[in-house]
């Protein structure tokens, strides 16, 4: 009685393996392992016939034949399966490992399947040990199972591919020497370039970088005429901390091959500086001005620099050779908002748009170029343009926001009904967005001074969302501007028990507190638990210089009032700062600061009440 092995294709795939391409699947048995032993429950499959023998041209694994770099110039010869009567001490002995691993005994069906292999000589058994032993986090018993299946069938790409990764991963890299050099040595001349970047990426995950860079310099030695063998070396050699060595092996590269782009750029990655990267790219372009490739990253490189009027000009050259580059659209769109070259950059963001809705692409979204030309509509206070462009923004991560957006920009042109109709239309999924539209609902209506239906809005947002810490939060806010303190003091306690790392329910209340002038030490305390949460919070800073204040403690207020306002100019800290200098009978300091604080918010209340309540004319 004769049937086929239960196999099961192996399922985990080492990251090490990902760059030397293989067919994950076995291929359908062939009759020198005869016909199928049943489903994967291990069901007996009906006896069949021995059929004659067939010439060794059947794989025992999947081997690349397409063309990848890990295909020799010549077809290999092929691992046969073997001929293997399926007694029935086998076919017990086969089903009742499956059965073990089922039952999560691993170490029975393991050993069964190495013995088996071992004595049948089957691949596939090996590889069935071997899947079941990674499957079990076992890398001594993996490795001992991938190179059983290597030795069984030493012709398999897989096989290879998988004892190479254990043996880099593990350490073992002078046993992998001898596999790579026969890979190089078989490998096609046109793919070689490519294996040596492989070779290079399967060692840098070796522990040993020393000794994985060694055995590089060694395989790759036979094909030093290769640029690529230079750049494979020169990324080695960054990866074992020795850039000068790095740069040797680019400038070796580009003598072989002047026009290279990956060495361009590798020597970009291996420069020095920022600087001596910029000056190279500069002169590779100048004598290859249609190195694309080079000219991107140069222009990438010079954003990351704010560069941005010399990256500009880049990404224009790009755009002479590739007008539709929808890349290269989007980037100038950018940069030209940057430097406030307001026409080109509404110009390109508009072409990115038509392009874009002529050539779908699912991996692009256009929110952000809609988003960016409603700013700038804004800015030259084009209202209609404005909701123009957010209209065109569709369901999506930037879809709630705009929405908001429009509400804010029709009640800022006097029509607050109309922007609550269209809040309260927009169709929300979720607490999230359904919080997110509330409370721009209830800030309209604070921004127009309609406290108390503002009021209204959140108390029974709160009702439906007791323990929603931005709805509390909110909540208590418009409480403090309407005087409610008992609300306010009572809504942020219960953000603290909510979320007791709220650092800004702390700092509120206790400023809320300072501010009025009334139970200092524990507003201290409150300030001082903001500030534990967020040590560099330059509002919590400000808090707590305005409680020091409050208790008479000039010196330690302004020295914390100084540190929040280095850490944010704000005009609200200003007019603190300014105070305490006042208090002081720094006058003129004072002044200054509050000159400042004037020209960046002509109409902060803060500001006013300060200068009205101590009969300062500025």
């Amino acid at each position: 009685m004769k049937n086929a092995l239960l196999i099961v294709t192996l399922p985990i795939v080492l990251s090490a393996c990902a760059n030397w391409p293989a067919q994950s699947a076995l291929p359908a048995m062939n009759g020198s392992a005869v016909a199928d032993a049943g489903d994967a429950a291990g069901t007996p499959a009906k006896p069949a016939s021995r059929p004659a023998a067939k010439p060794a041209s059947a794989r025992a694994s999947g081997t690349s034949s397409s063309g990848t770099a890990g295909s020799t110039a010549d077809a290999k010869a092929e691992d046969a399966l073997p001929a293997v009567d399926m007694t029935e001490d086998l076919m017990y002995k086969l089903l009742a490992s499956e059965f073990a691993y089922q039952r999560g005994d691993w170490q029975t069906a393991y050993v069964t399947l190495i013995t088996l292999s071992q004595q049948t000589r089957d691949p596939r058994l090996a590889r069935r040990a071997a899947e079941i032993a990674l499957a079990a986090k076992q890398p001594e018993e993996s490795l001992r199972a991938v190179r059983l299946w290597r030795n069984l069938a030493p012709h398999s790409d897989e096989a290879t591919q998988y004892l190479l990764s254990f043996l880099v991963i593990g350490d073992n890299v002078a046993e992998a020497k001898p596999i790579l050099e026969q890979r190089l040595q078989e490998a096609r001349p046109q793919t070689r370039a490519l294996l040596a970047f492989q070779v290079q990426r399967l060692l840098a995950r070796a522990k040993d970088k020393v000794a994985a860079f060694k055995l590089l310099e060694d395989v790759l030695a036979p094909y030093s005429d290769l640029a690529e063998s230079h750049l494979a070396l020169a990324q080695a050699a960054l990866g074992k901390g020795d850039p000068e060595r790095a740069r040797a092996e680019v400038r070796e590269a580009l003598r072989i091959k002047p026009d290279s782009e990956i060495a361009a750029l590798t020597m970009a990655q291996v420069a020095t500086d920022k600087r001596d990267a910029d000056r190279f790219l500069t002169d590779f372009l100048s004598r290859h001005p249609k190195a694309r490739d080079v000219r991107m990253a140069h222009a990438r490189m010079l954003v990351e620099q704010k560069e941005f009027t010399k990256a500009r000009n880049e990404f224009a050259n790009l755009l002479k050779d590739q007008p539709d580059d929808l890349t290269v659209l989007y980037a100038l769109g950018v940069l030209s908002a940057q430097i406030n070259d307001v026409p080109a950059a509404e110009k390109y963001l508009t072409t990115y748009l038509k392009t874009l809705q002529a050539n779908p692409d699912e991996e692009r979204d256009p929110s952000q170029a809609l988003l960016l030309l409603a700013q700038l509509a804004e800015e030259r206070k084009d209202t209609e343009a404005v909701l123009k462009w957010l209209a065109q923004i569709e369901p999506g991560e930037a879809y709630i926001g705009a929405q908001v957006k429009r509400a804010q920009v029709i009640a800022k042109r006097g029509d607050l009904a109309g922007a609550r109709k269209l809040l309260q239309e927009v169709q929300v999924s979720g607490e999230r967005e359904e919080t997110q539209i509330i409370l721009a609902d209830a800030q309209l209506l604070r921004d127009n001074g309609k406290l108390q239906e503002a009021m209204a809005v959140l108390k029974e947002a709160v009702r439906l969302h007791p323990k929603n810490t931005d709805l509390l939060y909110d909540y208590a806010m418009v409480a403090e501007k309407a005087n409610q303190l008992d609300i306010m003091e009572a809504s942020l306690r219960k953000v603290m028990e909510l979320a007791p790392d709220n650092q800004h329910a702390y700092n509120a209340l206790g400023y809320s507190l300072a501010e009025r002038n009334i139970r200092l030490d524990e507003a201290r305390t409150l300030i001082e638990k903001a500030l534990s949460l967020a040590p560099d919070d330059p509002y919590i800073l400000d808090s707590m210089g305005w409680v020091h204040f409050r208790m008479g403690k000039l010196k330690e207020a302004e020295s914390v009032l100084r540190q929040a306002y280095d850490l944010r100019p704000d005009p609200e800290i200003a007019v603190h700062l300014g105070e305490v200098l006042w208090s002081k009978g720094q006058k003129a300091d004072a002044q200054k600061l509050w000159r400042d604080a004037q020209s960046k918010d002509p109409q902060n209340d803060t500001l006013k009440s300060t200068l009205a309540r101590l009969n300062v004319s500025l």
